[in-house]
């Protein structure tokens, strides 16, 4: 019994091992690529944090990025702040990046996405081996290893990897503490868990929808006196307590505080915005095309329906309950950006392995349900990869621009760069500015901007004949970069 009892937990090892290792060879693909792939104006922001970190000292109370433009808040913004998540993010990387060198800083940031998503991973592969089975627990940790849309929003250079690694976290000393029988040991589950949730909302305050897989793993220690008991109350205030200390705190910056009000309700639109609050367009966006088509290539919804239909297990619902619950709160951004599925990746990958789980226990003929799995997986990763594979394009013409803008600039220039509030252009130059054609040129001439860049000839020499102080600083027949004298 015992030498059998170590051979499982060798094979355990094993198949965990693979499937990490397959994890951060997926995710090394393009990791020295230039900062301008798919969602890099948000990526930009995040790294931009980090560089002014590294190159002017690590202000965390008042964070800073190269944007001094009114776009996020619609407020003049010329100290550039960024007051968004507290960036422990940013900080970490930006840490690594002054002791190591050697790389361009935001390879640091895909390093720290990378090893947060291992982490995620593993914490994934344990509850699954622990409410299921080793078979279950792989099938999970592989998708999310694998899968080619979870494979690229975990290596990307934003803060929810890592916020989703530390809830994850979170969630596995929570377990622990749920099951252990040692008082002494379960208190310090207990604190840990705690302190890894804390960290999570301060990161990205939306992983504050898990609280209810938290509550689950609580009320199955104590079961109805989870409801009497200080220590469930004791957790969710001291977790929330710091976030909302950050929140309270960065409301003094108004003009550092992005517009987040459409969040829940509206997208923005060629038309404007437009409202999708429960509408058809909201779950023909978040559940179809990117559920269904790019997370899970199409087939694999089989394995994902079919878990939500049979699955009774109590920790697989808490998972769905909290995603449906961040997914209908912010439907907005949901809709209008992709990475903010990140935060369903873990429960993405618990219903596939519990589908299959549930799928396999269902069927007679058992010897056909690993073959009818594999082809499915494979054509759904296919199409995945399909769609997915262009997020790693760089558009050359971008790194080119930036080129000419470092340099005919100096580094303390500011400059105002035509691309309708992305900041990817600033990022990649180092030069702080305004990321969109202004109003106002005059004004901006007049707070010491210095330099125009654009990608649009018409605008350029539509600007040379309306203004005197313009001067070609150069020109070539797809860019311009004029002076302002």
């Amino acid at each position: 019994m015992q030498k059998t009892q170590k051979n499982k937990r060798l094979l355990s090892i094993i198949i965990l091992t693979i499937i990490l290792l397959t994890a951060l060879i997926l995710r090394l693909y393009k990791i020295n690529s230039p900062l301008a792939d798919y969602h890099s104006w948000r990526q930009a922001d995040t790294a931009s944090v980090a560089k002014i970190f590294a190159e002017e000292g690590f202000d965390l109370l008042k964070p800073r990025y190269h944007d001094l433009s009114s776009v996020q808040s619609g407020k003049d913004n010329p100290q550039g702040l960024r007051m968004v998540e507290f960036p422990i993010y940013n900080a970490v990387f930006a840490f690594a990046y002054k002791q190591i060198g050697i790389l361009p800083i935001e390879i640091y940031g895909r390093i720290v996405s990378i090893i947060s998503s291992l982490a995620s991973i593993y914490v994934i592969f344990y509850l699954m081996k622990k409410e299921y089975d080793l078979k279950t627990a792989a099938i999970a940790g592989f998708s999310f290893a694998v899968l080619p849309f979870i494979v690229y929003f975990t290596r990307v250079v934003l803060p929810e990897p890592t916020a989703v690694a530390f809830l994850m976290l979170a969630i596995f000393f929570a377990y622990l503490f749920s099951y252990e029988e040692y008082k002494k040991r379960a208190i310090v589950f207990y604190f840990i868990s705690l302190i890894f949730f804390a960290l999570s909302l301060l990161i990205k305050p939306t992983t504050i929808f898990y609280s209810i897989v938290i509550f689950y793993l609580i009320y199955r220690r104590y079961d109805i006196f989870a409801f009497t008991r200080p220590q469930t109350y004791l957790y969710f205030i001291t977790a929330v307590i710091p976030v909302a200390l950050w929140r309270f705190y960065i409301l003094k910056y108004p003009e550092g505080i992005p517009a987040f009000s459409w969040l829940t309700t509206t997208v923005n639109t060629p038309r404007g915005l437009e409202n999708i609050f429960f509408k058809p367009s909201f779950f023909y966006w978040v559940f179809f095309q990117r559920i269904n088509n790019l997370i899970l290539g199409g087939f694999l919804v089989f394995f994902l329906v079919y878990a939500l239909v049979r699955t009774r297990n109590a920790l697989v619902i808490s998972f769905v309950l909290s995603s449906l619950a961040y997914l209908f709160t912010f439907q907005g951004g949901n809709v209008q950006h992709e990475y903010y599925q990140i935060l369903i990746f873990p429960t993405i990958a618990i219903l596939i392995s519990a589908g299959f789980y549930e799928y396999y226990n269902q069927t007679k003929h058992k010897i056909f349900t690993y073959p009818v799995f594999i082809v499915i997986f494979v054509f759904s990763w296919y199409f995945s990869f399909k769609l997915v594979k262009p997020y790693y394009n760089i558009p050359s013409d971008l790194i080119n621009y930036a080129t000419i803008i470092k340099s005919f600039t100096n580094k303390d220039d500011l400059i105002i760069t035509d691309r309708n509030g992305d900041t990817t252009l600033l990022y990649l130059s180092n030069r702080k500015g305004y990321p969109v054609f202004p109003d106002d040129f005059e004004k901006l001439r007049r707070q010491g901007y210095r330099y125009f860049a654009t990608d649009k000839p018409e605008a350029a020499q539509s600007l040379l004949e309306k203004y005197d102080f313009f001067k070609i600083a150069f020109k070539s027949d797809k860019f311009y970069l004029l002076k302002m004298e």
